[in-house]
């Protein structure tokens, strides 16, 4: 019998002051079994960071041909491809084929350093790619519930994730931009 996804509500209060965007987002996420609490949190950050009302949540991990998020126009053309992880130059190829821009977020520092060491070189050629390290300041995995509510406050390029008395700090390393 196969695993099934674990689905979590999250309500975030969205207050990107750098980017002028103020809005309530009601979420419902669905974990693949093999998805942990911090990638995740990751995926809820990328949503954060990139707060519109056209981006969308994909099957990601169980599809081979989404991203994690993702804006599509009507038309069916992608706007924007967020990728989290440590993908391989083949799926950052297909990526930066098929969307207007692309941007990887990773985490896990020494994973993430030794991934983009590798593939540094090769990422260069790619004129609509960004590559964003998240440094994740605290346990940002321990606000996870089945049902949550964030305060979201981005200002100068960090992110403030609050939840009752508990502050979580993330701040974006751009290795690569546009």
């Amino acid at each position: 019998m196969a695993l099934k996804a674990t689905i979590y509500k999250a309500l975030l209060n969205i207050a990107d002051m750098d980017r002028h965007y103020y809005a309530e987002h009601n979420l419902t996420l669905a974990q693949h079994p093999s998805e942990n609490d911090l990638r995740l949190m990751v995926r809820l950050v990328a949503f954060m960071l990139n707060a519109h009302e056209d981006l969308q949540f994909t099957k990601g991990i169980s599809q081979d041909d989404e991203p994690d998020l993702w804006i599509k126009e009507m038309n069916g053309d992608i706007k924007l491809w967020i990728e989290l992880g440590q993908p391989d130059e083949k799926r950052i190829r297909k990526a930066c084929g098929r969307a207007q821009n692309v941007i990887i977020y990773t985490f896990q520092e020494g994973m993430a350093l030794a991934w983009y060491k590798q593939i540094q070189n090769s990422l260069s050629r790619f004129k609509n790619l960004q590559v964003v390290f998240l440094k994740i300041d605290g346990a940002i995995e321990s606000l996870v519930e089945r049902n949550f509510s964030l305060q979201c406050n981005i200002s100068d390029g960090e992110l403030s994730v609050i939840k009752n008395e508990q502050t979580i700090l993330v701040q974006e390393e751009r290795w690569k931009e546009f």
